[in-house]
């Protein structure tokens, strides 16, 4: 009988459960993070993983290997700093839509840029989500939050085409979409330049509720119902997700 468990010996037990707030899909993202681990049997004296500021950022402290929970921001410069220092790590970043597309924006840019070797999975949930609320990069136009009480006025940022208009891998997954979700992890392993997997999270509490969903669940099958898996295409539609081809 196959062993489900081999993946925890990716996390530091001891400093479970997570303070994450129930509903929330960051604890998805990080069980198939260590299940895309225990694929690829990454060597653990090998693997390196960075983190940001805020919910998502709080990832780095529950894996059992070598981890940098860094500024707000900062994730990929430190990240890219540890691949240059030793280039035989796997070097990977799990962080929120905010820390890496907003206040890191910067960095994600000149990093695709120079397509360097280090994985980055963000939690894509549509909001500043442990600071209570905020519009975030990745926030729909018109939706509602304590920073745009009468709706976003803009459209959120294109990630998809930040990253592959410099030729680095691109994935857009789901937390409903659980098999596809480590595939994905495991594809951006894979790649041997900068690989980008865009995460779609549920955050219930600071962002879900205020645009009308009852609970994480309701979240979750609108996840289910909303996007289609259209793997190895150019570009994807807004309503898919997929693995999109290498370059």
């Amino acid at each position: 009988m196959e062993d489900t468990t081999r993946f925890k010996r990716f996390l530091r037990e001891k400093n479970l459960p997570t303070p994450w707030c129930p509903g929330c899909g960051n604890g998805i993202v990080l069980k198939s993070t260590c299940d895309a681990f225990e694929e690829l049997n990454l060597d653990t004296s090998k693997t390196v993983v960075v983190s940001g500021i805020g919910c998502a950022g709080r990832s780095a402290g529950f894996f059992n290997i070598d981890s940098v929970h860094t500024a707000h921001g900062r994730a990929i410069p430190m990240a890219e700093g540890i691949k240059m220092a030793n280039e035989n790590l796997n070097v990977v970043v799990l962080s929120g839509d905010g820390d890496l597309l907003g206040i890191g924006g910067n960095h994600l840019l000149h990093a695709s840029r120079r397509n360097t070797p280090i994985t980055i999975i963000c939690f894509s949930n549509e909001i500043y989500g442990m600071t209570g609320g905020q519009v975030s990069p990745t926030s729909k136009k018109h939706a509602k939050t304590i920073t745009t009480p009468d709706g976003c006025p803009d459209t959120p940022i294109n990630v998809q085409a930040l990253i592959k208009a410099h030729n680095c891998s691109y994935a857009r997954t789901t937390t409903f979409h659980l098999k596809h979700l480590k595939k994905s992890i495991v594809a951006a392993l894979e790649h041997p330049g900068l690989a980008f997997v865009d995460v779609i999270c549920q955050c219930i509490v600071n962002n879900g509720r205020r645009i009308g969903f009852k609970d994480g669940y309701e979240m979750l099958i609108y996840y289910k119902n909303e996007y289609k898996v259209n793997d190895n295409v150019d570009l994807l539609k807004e309503n898919e997700i997929g693995i999109t081809r290498k370059v």
